[in-house]
């Protein structure tokens, strides 16, 4: 029943369902972000599946069965081993289908290239003679806390996530181990399917264990 104000006033009546209707609308925007926030971009249970480790076994093989063999050299197992480690990830990234950081830096390439530019940085350069011969004193390095030794060694340690907010390093590398336990799972059972009395097939993959 309405109010005797909001009769004898109807324009505050109206303003008043305005500011009730714009709080709903508040607060169900705010519910949505909270359902779709960045907590569930990643989501590591899903590594754990046993149809998803069977697909990922799946595509590896056929993905390796495609890496053309190198000839028998005494370099062959070195680099024949760094080709498989490469396509493994690169088939890891696709089954993340793009969702994370690491995926998006192994698809795009980052990770090779962040190590090509650290090999160039360690190469040795000529040092330059200048007329200027007085000692200088050597650059005083900023020492960092622990924790933040720690955070910043794991975020290179995860691809794509060297400049990232700690919780958002903390979510990505959360889903990039739980990936490699799955990846490890599936190229152990694959080992042993190609060892002579090895299993049946790659449907039995899933079959490997739980992390």
């Amino acid at each position: 029943m309405a109010s005797p104000s909001s009769i004898s006033n109807p324009e505050a009546a109206s303003h008043q369902s305005r500011e009730s209707k714009r709080k709903k609308r508040r607060k169900i925007g705010a519910d949505d972000d909270s359902i779709a926030g960045p907590g569930n971009v990643t989501d590591p249970t899903r590594w754990r599946s046993e149809s998803q480790e069977r697909i990922y076994a799946t595509k590896l093989v056929a993905a390796l069965s495609q890496v053309p063999r190198e000839p028998a050299s005494s370099s062959a197992p070195v680099s024949g081993g760094r080709v498989v480690r490469q396509t493994a990830d690169r088939v890891l990234a696709v089954a993340a289908k793009g969702r994370t950081r690491w995926s998006r830096a192994i698809l795009t390439g980052r990770l090779s290239l962040r190590l090509s530019q650290i090999n160039k940085m360690h190469r040795k350069k000529k040092p330059k003679v200048t007329g200027d011969h007085r000692a200088k004193r050597p650059a005083v390095k900023k020492q960092l806390p622990p924790l933040q030794k720690k955070v910043k060694v794991l975020g290179r340690l995860v691809p794509g996530c060297r400049k990232v907010p700690f919780p958002s390093l903390l979510e990505e590398a959360t889903d990039y181990i739980a990936a490699l336990q799955m990846q490890i799972r599936a190229m152990t059972v694959i080992s042993e399917l190609l060892t002579p009395g090895g299993g049946n097939g790659i449907g039995n993959a899933g079959g490997s264990g739980q992390a």
